[in-house]
């Protein structure tokens, strides 16, 4: 992976009223049960926990966190390499998933059921999805808008003309969005672009 380097990529069209009518995306991440690649190009065929190992591994926070955060935490690392800080204070998170923090409710049910009730804070605190965006936020020192939102099914068009929304009301230096869902160890995605206004 070479962090240095940018896909200026633009993306014009959508309604001119929402502000999205032209974006540029920095980079883009996707991490999959197949890897992870940054701007289209592989770097790492490890799991979440490998990819956290291989390319973090400063964070100890990390292993208490549920699978859903660990996967949006990974994907933002790679996605704001070599960002300068400054730059990140004023920046938006908006992100989208189909499932919510589902596992991890399923999880905490288990434990406040009939038998061996006993309620786990440690799972607790992950049964809102949008802890995902507060875990990059906390990470990056950023204080900018943040959002989650649940969808049927996984449009990026939609989600950049989401994201692109922020520029109405408030001016992000970029904005970190894209989609980030898991399922079990086999099936789960993120896709994340990093985005700013091409003029």
């Amino acid at each position: 992976m070479n962090p240095d380097s940018t896909d200026m990529n633009s993306i014009t069209g959508g309604d001119n009223s929402t502000g999205a009518s032209a974006l540029k995306v920095l980079r883009s991440v996707r991490v999959s049960n197949r890897g992870a690649e940054v701007d289209g190009e592989l770097v790492s065929g490890a799991d979440v926990t490998g990819l956290y190992r291989e390319f973090i591994g400063d964070y100890p926070k990390f292993f208490k966190m549920d699978a859903l955060c660990k996967l949006g935490f990974v994907a933002a690392e790679l996605l704001l390499v070599n960002i300068p800080a400054d730059r990140l204070e004023d920046a938006a998170i908006v992100l989208f998933n189909r499932n919510g923090s589902l596992v991890t409710d399923r999880n905490y049910q288990k434990t406040i059921g009939d038998t061996d009730y006993f309620p786990s804070p440690a799972l607790f605190v992950y049964t809102l999805a949008n802890i995902v965006t507060g875990e990059i936020a906390i990470r990056h020192k950023i204080y900018g808008e943040s959002s989650f939102y649940v969808a049927d099914s996984y449009d990026r068009d939609e989600v950049l003309e989401r994201a692109a929304e922020c520029y109405l009301t408030s001016t992000p230096s970029m904005i970190i969005t894209g989609w980030v869902d898991w399922n079990d160890s086999g099936d789960y995605l993120a896709e994340f672009q990093l985005i700013t206004k091409l003029y």
